[in-house]
């Protein structure tokens, strides 16, 4: 038996003679064409494998299955069998003590590869975006080693440097590091950006590396997290809807979009009103008037006026507000031209043409006035390198701890508040800190060009501009 493919919600079609077909109730019945023909019963059901699972699990797990018995999933005849059994072959599959010695093997990792049975569209647009591999990337790639993401998460703040122990790397775990070295990025990094899972001798994950966020990276060569926004076992689409599945990412000092929404007037609406929308909408249906303001998925994924569901947040997107240069979007990370136009849609059912050009033209000025302090800060960086006027580690050296603060947070804060209008976030966190910032900058610049040398120590406050 191919337990992959087997279906959970059987469906038995039970064709028969109905024995109503006879002539004179032919002649006498009010639907003459039912006569005569086979009466379609459909009956659901679970496989005798299927109800083993529920049944353990509802005794070792109640909470599991209580959430699942309200899903769409169950309705439909979806169990932990579907979602769970991998075929034997797979680097994933192993044993639980309930099927132990049959030719059954699950996984307790699920990725999209699993939901694409299903939903195909959704996670190939969802494998094109920057909620895939894109997100994982500083964290997995090895490109990111030593001296960058891996480089901060293990040695900086693992705490390597007070052993004087540098990692070496066999994939994402460093070797010969105590276990607490990694504790960082398991509470951290990887539960947003998703990780690079690793698999101890029974097929099950070690070294923290599971669970992960959206872009994890699974043994058999899938990527993506599908439950990051449709939360295990309920998987409610009116919880992928609410701005608070984003905010479990997207929030804090470097990219506070929750924060940002709830100051915008769309966070007020959905503050004030949210309680009274309807969030079950089918897909394409969700529009106003099942809401009186968006939330994130609205502008961002979900169907409005004449532009479809997606699963791509990067469709609509015209600037790369992340990075430490604002540049149209282009390749993996989507088609600013096009991403302009289709946000544009997104506006107009709700907005005039006058108030939607002058949000997107504040955005674009935002972004040419971030990139004047970025390029300024470049400029200043590439003139004390040339002079060997830059300490080796960033983290001890002033105007590098600027720099990276200057992007990472001032201006990322500076950018994406002026997208989502939320204007104590464009100002006071955004750009009233940057140009403070810039000229702490320049004042070490100018110094160690005057004296043709580094201060001894830092007079950067470690914690850096909130």
């Amino acid at each position: 038996m191919n337990h992959l493919f087997d279906r959970i919600g059987i469906i038995w079609l039970a064709l028969f003679i109905a024995g109503i077909a006879t002539a004179g109730l032919a002649a006498e019945t009010e639907y003459p064409n039912l006569a005569d023909k086979k009466e379609l019963v459909i009956k659901r059901g679970f496989t005798k494998e299927a109800l083993g699972c529920i049944e353990c699990h509802a005794k070792k797990m109640p909470g599991t299955v209580e959430a699942w018995k309200l899903s769409g999933m169950s309705h439909a005849g979806i169990s932990c069998y579907d979602c769970h059994v991998v075929e034997k072959s797979s680097p994933m599959a192993g044993q639980c003590e309930g099927i132990k010695g049959t030719d059954i093997y699950i996984s307790p990792m699920v990725s999209s590869k699993t939901c694409s049975r299903c939903h195909p569209q959704e996670v190939e647009q969802f494998l094109g975006s920057g909620h895939a591999k894109l997100a994982s990337k500083a964290v997995c790639d090895p490109a990111k080693l030593e001296g960058k993401f891996l480089g901060l998460m293990y040695y900086h703040e693992g705490a390597g440097f007070m052993d004087n122990n540098k990692p070496t790397y066999d994939g994402l775990t460093p070797k010969g590091m105590p276990p607490y070295n990694r504790a960082a990025r398991a509470s951290g990094c990887q539960m947003c950006h998703g990780t690079q899972v690793e698999l101890g001798p029974d097929n099950r994950p070690i070294n923290e590396t599971w669970p992960g966020g959206v872009g994890t990276r699974y043994p058999d060569g899938s990527i993506g997290t599908c439950t990051v926004c449709h939360t295990r076992h309920k998987f409610s689409i009116a919880d992928a809807r609410k701005p608070e599945a984003c905010g479990a990412c997207h929030l804090g000092p470097d990219h506070p979009n929750i924060e940002i929404y709830f100051e915008s007037k769309h966070g007020q609406q959905y503050l004030s009103h949210g309680d009274e929308w309807e969030y079950e909408s089918a897909p394409d249906t969700w529009e106003p008037g099942d809401y009186t303001a968006p939330t994130c998925a609205t502008c961002h994924m979900s169907g409005i006026g004449e532009l479809p569901t997606t699963h791509s947040v990067n469709d609509r997107l015209k600037w790369d507000l992340v990075h430490k240069k604002s540049v149209l979007r282009s390749g993996e990370r989507g088609d600013g031209e096009k991403g302009d136009k289709e946000m544009r849609k997104v506006c107009v059912n709700c907005h005039g043409a006058t108030h939607t050009l002058a949000q997107r033209k504040i955005l674009d000025n935002a972004v040419e006035l971030y990139n004047k302090y970025w390029d300024g800060a470049v400029r200043m960086k590439e003139d004390l390198k040339k002079k060997g006027l830059l300490k080796e580690n960033p983290w001890k050296d002033g105007f590098q701890e600027l720099e990276y603060y200057l992007w990472h947070h001032c201006g990322r804060r500076a950018r994406q508040g002026s997208a989502m209008n939320a204007p104590d976030y464009a100002h006071w966190h955004g750009f009233f800190q940057l140009f403070q910032v810039y000229y702490d900058m320049e004042n070490i610049y100018e110094q160690r060009l005057k004296n043709n040398k580094i201060e001894e120590m830092s007079t950067v406050m470690s914690t850096g501009p909130y």
